[in-house]
């Protein structure tokens, strides 16, 4: 079992996947804000990067898990526009911000969102061309289960598209990545989304999560295939992508 499975928002007794639902409830409204600021504004950066590796590979149908408020479902449908997205995501109400958004759009792009599991999605064998997951994974009380449920729902061929958050290993950066993630990011996330604990989790589970060589593992022992990774400049993202065996 990879740490940061036992790595919760809360620590109160509740189930994993129960602690994280209501984490995001809980910051949905601050969410967006957060991610451009403690992120610098590379987020964008990083999904581009992803959005890239997902068009390349003209999928049909893709299905965005973990997808928040929606932000890698809208770029992907600005992108690919004869593209199918569903948006799956335990928190309502993250889910509640993403339909928001997607009432507002103008013309509507193709996407659906719904509230479910990653671990059970609902949806039927080889259904998708494509999965995407950001920022989503340690999150996941099971991750090995995410994955197997990926590729199940994942037509032979399929794309697996994973951007992550990790740990810099250049010796510059660090000292003053840990000093951004241990106290800056917790003391702003406090006082934008009135939630003590959420951004204090967030540099837990980043420092508990597989990484790299580690985290291909898993989706290998998951059934993937030409698994890889790429680290993301300045160190603290990295972009995986998987296959499902033909």
């Amino acid at each position: 079992m990879p740490e940061v499975e036992r790595v919760n928002p809360y620590g109160d007794g509740r189930r994993k996947a129960e602690q994280v639902q209501a984490m995001f409830d809980a910051i949905a409204p601050a969410y967006d804000f957060m991610n451009r600021a403690m992120t610098l504004g590379l987020d964008r950066l990083w999904l581009r990067r992803l959005l890239n590796v997902v068009a390349a590979a003209k999928p049909a149908h893709v299905v965005d898990l973990a997808t928040g408020t929606g932000d890698v479902a809208f770029a992907m449908a600005r992108r690919m526009h004869d593209c199918r997205i569903t948006g799956i995501d335990l928190s309502p109400g993250m889910l509640a911000k993403a339909q928001a958004r997607l009432d507002a759009t103008t013309p509507k792009p193709s996407i659906i969102f719904r509230q479910g599991d990653s671990l059970a999605t609902g949806l039927p064998d080889m259904s998708t061309d494509a999965v995407t997951v950001a920022y989503g994974v340690r999150n996941f009380a099971d991750i090995a289960a995410g994955y197997r449920e990926m590729l199940r729902i994942l037509r032979p061929g399929g794309l697996l598209a994973v951007l992550e958050l990790s740990r810099p290993v250049n010796v510059v950066i660090k000292p003053f990545y840990a000093l951004y993630t241990r106290a800056v990011i917790p003391a702003v996330g406090r006082i934008v989304s009135g939630d003590s604990r959420a951004y204090t989790y967030l540099p837990e589970s980043i420092a508990a999560a597989p990484q790299g060589a580690e985290m291909l593992g898993i989706m290998k022992d998951a059934g993937f295939e030409c698994a890889t990774f790429k680290i993301l400049m300045p160190g603290v993202c990295t972009l995986y992508t998987a296959y499902r065996p033909l």
